[in-house]
């Protein structure tokens, strides 16, 4: 071998040498980064750790759904099964990821409603395998202690749901995808979120939006919490789809010796194209030896007969009676007038709500809805229940009983 070729193979090992070293110095910084340590063989590096820290989401619901209307010719039947299966991780720093996914099935074949089956009254839950949620999610601390950040299709849900919800009883819940921003410190909490898209309960309400909402809230008033909200609503390529709301509430109870009192206020201006319209909520309660009473009223006004309040982004299965005949609000306003019971007898939930319905502009009598409840929880992680609505109809909609039977597993 020639002086001149040692030398070659020399600088080419030593060249190796050096960029093996750089690499190993690189790929230490890059798993140092992401938590990984080769202190101990034995012990699980930050990444494996938060991995097991997580936790599986599982949820199944079997439900049967009676509905029968005078503004139908057949009874509708549906027996379905919703499954929902996802994994949440652990936090990894300040990061955890979730992720959901979410299928609808029909069961025996019960599948006698619409939009299913012509001719039959509508049940709102199609067959349908969808991504439910998915989301990465800082949490801070520190100087950054009381924010939360998610990106990502996710579950919204402010205050009582009247104006943002998740639509929770059908089987198709209602997600979002977009940014969310929480912040909260003492008595204070805000959050706002920007949202490009609505994951409706159904493909007809999917929606691509340009969405802005905000929700402020102080819990030191007295009684209770003050509520500051604004949601500005957008359809994309929709034209004049614009919907600004804003309001106020006021949620809180005080204790009188053996009787709590509880009191809710609301108030909010609805402003779309078309006109502008009031949003007004005031509710009276007590709660005594496990019973709690409510009176209230709700109204959701009317510009002329020409144009209504609405909360297209609402949980509206749980406003305006069960049977659903007020999930867009008639030209003329709806005034809701109604009183609430509910207790625990023998580790059964029990509820029992009438309606009466008129118009807010006018003087029409829509009807009136009696409501029924009896539900059980069967230990940590079941429930089973039975709900009934009952809709009279005067001067508008069809009379209509919906039932519901259900059984429901949920870790």
């Amino acid at each position: 071998m020639t002086f001149e070729r040692s030398i070659f193979i020399w600088e080419v090992n030593l060249l190796r040498k050096k960029t093996m070293k750089h690499s190993a110095i690189a790929a230490g910084v890059i798993l140092s980064t992401l938590g990984f340590s080769g202190a101990a063989h034995a012990e699980d590096d930050a990444f494996i750790t938060a991995l097991k820290a997580g936790k599986p989401l599982l949820n199944l619901r079997l439900r049967h759904e009676e509905v029968d209307s005078d503004g139908a010719a057949e009874d509708a039947q549906a027996l379905t099964l919703r499954t929902r299966l996802g994994y949440q991780s652990g936090t990894l720093h300040g990061f955890d990821v979730l992720g959901e996914f979410e299928d609808t099935r029909i069961v025996g074949k019960v599948d006698n409603f619409a939009p299913h089956m012509a001719g039959y009254p509508v049940i709102a839950d199609p067959e349908v395998t969808e991504l439910n949620r998915a989301a990465v999610r800082y949490t801070g601390s520190d100087a950054l202690d009381g924010l939360v950040a998610t990106y990502g299709r996710q579950r919204i849900i402010y205050d009582n749901a009247r104006f943002v919800g998740n639509v929770g009883w059908r089987q198709d819940e209602q997600t979002f995808d977009g940014a969310k921003l929480d912040y909260g410190t003492g008595d204070f909490s805000f959050s706002t979120a920007y949202l490009t898209q609505v994951n409706g309960i159904t493909p007809k309400f999917d929606a691509n939006v340009s969405n802005t909402l905000f929700n402020a809230s102080w819990a030191g008033a007295p009684g209770g919490s003050l509520t500051a909200y604004g949601y500005l609503l957008e359809t994309d390529n929709v034209p004049d789809s614009d919907n600004d709301t804003y309001g106020l509430r006021y949620a809180g109870a005080f204790d009188l010796d053996a009787v709590k009192l509880l009191l809710t206020l609301e108030g909010a201006r609805q402003e779309v194209e078309a006109g502008d319209t009031d949003y007004v909520f005031a509710e009276v309660g007590v709660e005594m030896a496990g019973v709690t009473v409510k009176v209230a009223q709700e109204v959701l006004g009317s510009d002329d007969g020409l144009v209504a309040f609405q909360t297209p982004l609402a949980t509206k299965h749980a406003f305006n009676g069960w049977a659903d005949q007020f999930l867009v609000t008639p030209a003329d306003g709806l005034k809701d007038s109604f009183v609430s019971v509910g207790t625990k007898l023998a580790g059964f939930k029990l509820a029992a709500v009438y309606h009466d319905f008129q118009a807010e502009e006018g003087s029409s009598d829509y009807g009136t809805e009696t409501n029924l409840l009896v539900a059980r929880p069967i230990g940590k992680h079941y429930v089973v229940g039975l709900k009934y609505a009952d809709y009279s109809a005067d001067d508008f909609g069809s009379d209509t009983q919906k039932l519901w039977a259900w059984a429901e597993l949920k870790l």
